[in-house]
C-alpha cells in the first residue's frame, strides 16, 4: 500500500472520530457502545441470506471449503494435500486459484431476485474472508482483489446495487484477520504489541467499505486471535455509530475481538449455528448453512449432507420463536452460478413465508417459546391444564409440510 494512501485514510479515521455529530454520541468503550439501541429494521426482518464466495470457491473441496488454504498449507490435512497432489501440478500455489476465479456467469440481478424470492429481508455478502482476497477493488489488497485478478469486476458493488433494487438490506461480511498477511504475522510474532496490520490494512478497509457501499450491516469475523484493543474495535464502532454515513441504520454483530462474542456488539452471533436453550435477553442471530459441512461451495457435496426444506423451516421457526434472526447460507460456484439445489431450498422457504410470513416478520416472542403442543382441531373443554385441543382438517399443500395457525383473542 502506498504510504500516502495510509496517511490519508488514517487522517480520515481520526477526523471522523473527533468530528461533529448530532444526537447522542457514543464513546469508544463497550459500556457506551453496548447502550446504543439496535435499529428497528433488523429485528423486524427476521430472515437473511448469507453468501460465502471467494477464491476458495475454485477448489471447492472438503469440509469447510472456505478454509481450504489453511487446511492445505498449515494444518496439512491429508485429504487436502492428496487432493492437490492428484489434481494440480507441483509448484501450484493457492494464489494461482485466483486466475481461475472467473465468475463468468455471475448475474447480480439474478442472485438478488432469488434472494428476494426466498422471503429474506437482508443479504450478507463476503467482502473478504480469511484468505485476504477482497471482492471489491481494495487499495490495500493490490493484485489480490476481484478487479485486479480473476473476475475483473467489483463484485461487492454490483451485488450491492442489485440487492437494493429488490428493496433488501445490504450486509457485508468482513474478516478482521488474514492467515498469511506479512503484517498480521509480524503483529502476531510480537504477541500483538504492534498494530501494523490494523493500521495499514484492517481499519482502512473497513472505512473504505462503509464509505463506498454504505452497508446496513457489518458482519465481523476473524477476531479471535487477538483482543479488541488490538483491533481498535471500539474506536471504529464509535466512528461508525457517531459520524459514518450509515450511523442511524447500521447494525453490527459481536465478533470484535477475543472474548467479545456473546458479550459486546449490536447483536449476538456467539458461535456458528448458535442455538440457545432459553430466550436470550439480547437480540441474536443464528447463521446456518444449507450445506451442513461447509459455508463455501463444495464440488464434492452430497444430497444427504444438505438440509431439506422441512428442516430449514423448523429451524427458522424455532429461532424466531426465541427472538432471533435466521441467516441462511449458500456458497455459489466459482463461475457465479447458484447450485439449483440451493435455489430450490431458497424458493421453497420463500413460498412458505409467502403464506405464513405474518407469523414471522416483526413478530415478538411469546411468554412460552419451547412448549411442544400438538393441536388437533377437535373442540374440547379449555382448562388451565388441558389447554386448547383442535382437530386439523385436510390442509392444502404447503412448502415444507408446515402451516401456521393464527389464534385471535388468545392471551
Amino acid at each position: 500500500m502506498r504510504p500516502s494512501y495510509i496517511i490519508s485514510l488514517l487522517s480520515v479515521i481520526t477526523l471522523l472520530l473527533i468530528g461533529p455529530g448530532c444526537g447522542k454520541r457514543y464513546a469508544p468503550n463497550w459500556d457506551s457502545l453496548d447502550a446504543r439501541p439496535l435499529p428497528q429494521w433488523f429485528d423486524e426482518a427476521k430472515v437473511g441470506i448469507f453468501v460465502h464466495w471467494g477464491v476458495f470457491s475454485v477448489p471447492g473441496f472438503g469440509q469447510y471449503s472456505e478454509w481450504f488454504w489453511y487446511w492445505w498449507q498449515s494444518a496439512k490435512r491429508a485429504e487436502f494435500v492428496e487432493f492437490m497432489q492428484k489434481n494440480y501440478p507441483p509448484g501450484f500455489k493457492y494464489a494461482d486459484f485466483a486466475t481461475e476465479f472467473h465468475a463468468e456467469f455471475f448475474n447480480p440481478d439474478t442472485w438478488a431476485k432469488i434472494f428476494k424470492a426466498s422471503g429474506a429481508r437482508y443479504v450478507v455478502f463476503t467482502s473478504k474472508h480469511h484468505e485476504g482476497f477482497t471482492n471489491w477493488p481494495s487499495a490495500g489488497s493490490w493484485n489480490w482483489n476481484s478487479v485486479d485478478v480473476g473476475p475483473h469486476r467489483d463484485l461487492v458493488g454490483e451485488l450491492a446495487a442489485a440487492v437494493r433494487k429488490q428493496s433488501l438490506h445490504l450486509g457485508l461480511y468482513h474478516s478482521l484477520y488474514e492467515w498469511y498477511h506479512p503484517l498480521f504475522l509480524m503483529d502476531q510474532a510480537s504477541r500483538f504489541k504492534t498494530q501494523y496490520f490494523v493500521v495499514r490494512k484492517t481499519l482502512p478497509e473497513l472505512v473504505d467499505l462503509v464509505m463506498a457501499y454504505k452497508p446496513d450491516l457489518i458482519w465481523s469475523d476473524g477476531d479471535w486471535a487477538a483482543p479488541d484493543t488490538y483491533w481498535n474495535s471500539t474506536q471504529f464502532l464509535s466512528w461508525l455509530y457517531n459520524d459514518s454515513p450509515v450511523k442511524d441504520v447500521v447494525v453490527t454483530n459481536d465478533r470484535w475481538g477475543n472474548g467479545c462474542y456473546c458479550k459486546h456488539g449490536g447483536y449476538y452471533n456467539c458461535v456458528d449455528r448458535y442455538t440457545p436453550g432459553k430466550l436470550p435477553d439480547h437480540k441474536w442471530e443464528k447463521c446456518q448453512s444449507i450445506d451442513t459441512r461447509s459455508w463455501g461451495y463444495r464440488r464434492d457435496m452430497k444430497l444427504s449432507e444438505l438440509l431439506d426444506l422441512p428442516s430449514i423451516i423448523k429451524d427458522m421457526v424455532n429461532v424466531v420463536a426465541m427472538g432471533g434472526n435466521y441467516l441462511l447460507n449458500i456458497g455459489p460456484m466459482s463461475d457465479g452460478m447458484i447450485a439449483p439445489v440451493f435455489e430450490e431450498r431458497l424458493r421453497g422457504l420463500g413460498a412458505w413465508l409467502g403464506i405464513n410470513g405474518e407469523a414471522i416478520y416483526a413478530s415478538k416472542p411469546w411468554r412460552i417459546q419451547t412448549e411442544n403442543t400438538i393441536f388437533h382441531f377437535i373442540w374440547a373443554p379449555v382448562t388451565q391444564t388441558s389447554g386448547l385441543m383442535i382437530l386439523i382438517p385436510a390442509m392444502p399443500v404447503s412448502p415444507g409440510n408446515a402451516w401456521t395457525l393464527k389464534l385471535e383473542g388468545v392471551a
